[in-house]
């Protein structure tokens, strides 16, 4: 019998190497320092000012909740606190903490100091929610063993540590949880044009691309002001570029110079994507499209408009909607949804003549 060989056995794999292996950074555009995050003025100078204050004093900085739209960049703060005090941070999710026993093997298992980090806490079951109550205010574990009359209850003292949270739907998240971020809640706004075009310059270094300036533009002005959104578009301009020939141009005598993305390579990688000029994909216009073609551009409602779509009404409302909000494109009334005049406009449809003196 002949032994197995490899199919292609001239082909080497390339040895990794930690100090010269860049695939870390691929995935991962995070800031590590306070100066390389940018936006969110208002929450980093309030965040500096509790945890200098804490360390000064001595104790351990209060607990913290972040919330707003996802790729704001709720986790990479959560991650900029750890790295800035010098402490560990473990990390869960809601979801994740489905028992009593979970939350409990979580917390006993901090040392004094660390981070505990929540993401989608708002998910946390109800539960597990009143016995986090007692940990966060005191510092206390309770825990029930047995059931019936022999049923006691037992009080585990926990080390100090810090709860950062982070949520997209704080009005789901109790009262009495939220009152208990003594630290703060704070919301995170959405980017400017000029910040989202500060993120992908410095992105685009860590990936070493360059991009002309009316390439950067591009990206930037579709990014739908969300900084995980402009480093994913920049990333698949990078590809498309990538696998293009003329995709790159050469910069330099040697032939082995820097990439540089085009403007016109932008366009072509973005529009493979169905993302347009003002950052709408094929969804949003879809939605857009079957309320002004079909719908007359309203008012429709919610039930309708989804099921013309053949997509779930939370997809609608949570994922389609507040972009196009944002924009000015759609308003919500008390009767459903109507289409502004400027989606008519961006959408290349002529505005019927009753509508013309009622739409903004």
């Amino acid at each position: 019998m002949s032994s197995k060989t490899s199919k292609n056995p001239n082909k080497t794999m390339p040895e990794k190497n930690a100090n010269n292996d860049d695939s870390f950074l691929d995935q991962t555009l995070r800031p590590t320092r306070w100066d390389e995050y940018i936006g969110q003025k208002h929450i980093k100078d309030n965040v500096k000012i509790l945890l200098r204050a804490a360390e000064e004093r001595g104790h351990i900085p209060e607990h913290i909740l972040f919330y707003g739209p996802p790729g704001l960049g709720k986790t990479t703060l959560a991650h900029l606190i750890a790295k800035e005090t010098g402490r560990q941070m473990k990390i869960t999710s809601g979801p994740a903490i489905e028992k009593v026993g979970d939350l409990a093997s979580i917390l006993t298992n901090l040392a004094t100091g660390d981070i505990l980090f929540i993401d989608e806490i708002h998910r946390l079951n109800k539960m597990v929610e009143e016995i986090l109550y007692p940990a966060m205010e005191s510092g206390v574990l309770d825990i029930i063993i047995g059931k019936g009359p022999s049923a006691r209850t037992i009080q585990l003292d926990l080390p100090p540590f810090t709860l950062i949270a982070a949520t997209t739907r704080v009005a789901m998240i109790s009262s009495p949880l939220r009152s208990r971020f003594s630290g703060g809640v704070f919301r995170l706004e959405f980017y400017s044009h000029e910040e989202i075009a500060k993120i992908i310059e410095r992105s685009s270094k860590l990936l070493k691309t360059e991009l002309e300036e009316g390439a950067l533009k591009e990206i930037a002005e579709r990014s739908r002001f969300t900084p995980r959104t402009a480093n994913y578009f920049l990333k698949r301009c990078r590809d498309f570029a990538q696998v293009h020939p003329e995709g790159f141009r050469k910069n330099g005598t040697d032939g082995a110079g820097k990439k540089i993305i085009s403007k016109e390579m932008a366009k072509s990688a973005l529009a493979m994507l169905a993302i347009d000029n003002i950052g709408l994909n094929s969804s949003d216009r879809k939605f857009l499209e079957i309320l002004i073609g079909k719908f007359n551009g309203g008012p429709v409602g919610l039930k309708t408009i989804g099921a013309a779509m053949s997509e779930e009404e939370a997809t609608v409302e949570e994922v389609i909607e507040p972009y196009l909000i944002q924009l000015g494109l759609l308003e919500r009334s008390p009767r459903g949804r109507v289409a502004t005049r400027k989606a008519y406009e961006h959408l290349g449809f002529d505005l019927p003549e009753k509508k013309q003196n009622k739409l903004v």
